[in-house]
């Protein structure tokens, strides 16, 4: 069974190579650093990747439907996913926050929200201009928000998690390029290099 990180990653690049006008757009926010443009055309571009998965999503500009409650933000997280089959209050399969600060303390409370949310897959998207911060800037996030975690609390975190870094890099080589990801180890509660499959 292919793993919920490794399945959606696979989507997402395919889901930025079948939207040409999104990929473009997210590619020229990234170079002129207009990071709410980038948030939003994020947002549409990870709500598709969710729902090319049959997945029903939710993120601002794109409503939810299958949730008694129809909204287009849950629990204040920017993007969420539900089964797309069954009824009633079901839990979410990922959440996802898109935080396009460059504070890092804003960005390591968004990383504190999608771990307080049990799922099968929680993903932070941040932006460092230069794609060489993302190893120390991630590698901080785990001291700062992981290590305040119980060891025997994150041992028994269930479900993925992990923070995509999008950068403006070599635009030779977008979307590859620009987004580097890591992948959280619950048993050291480090995060490592993630490589699409």
């Amino acid at each position: 069974m292919t793993a919920l990180a490794t399945k959606w990653a696979s989507q997402f690049y395919a889901t930025l190579g079948d939207d040409r006008l999104a990929a473009d757009e997210l590619k020229e926010a990234s170079m002129r650093s207009d990071l709410a443009r980038w948030t939003a055309t994020l947002t549409g571009v990870v709500v598709r990747s969710f729902e090319q998965l049959g997945w029903a999503a939710a993120g601002k500009g794109h409503r939810c439907t299958v949730l008694p409650v129809k909204r287009n933000e849950y629990l204040s997280q920017d993007v969420m996913a539900f089964p797309g089959s069954g009824s009633g209050w079901r839990f979410p399969v990922a959440v996802c926050e898109l935080e396009n600060s460059a504070d890092a303390d804003l960005v390591a409370y968004s990383l504190w929200k999608v771990l307080c949310v049990r799922c099968g897959l929680r993903i932070l998207f941040c932006y460092r201009p230069d794609s060489a911060e993302g190893p120390a800037f991630v590698a901080s996030l785990a001291r700062g928000v992981v290590d305040a975690m119980l060891i025997s609390e994150r041992a028994a975190l269930s479900g993925e998690t992990l923070v995509v870094v999008g950068s403006r890099s070599d635009a030779g080589t977008f979307p590859y390029g620009f987004f580097q990801a890591w992948k959280l180890n619950s048993n050291t509660g480090r995060f490592e290099r993630f490589a699409r499959q």
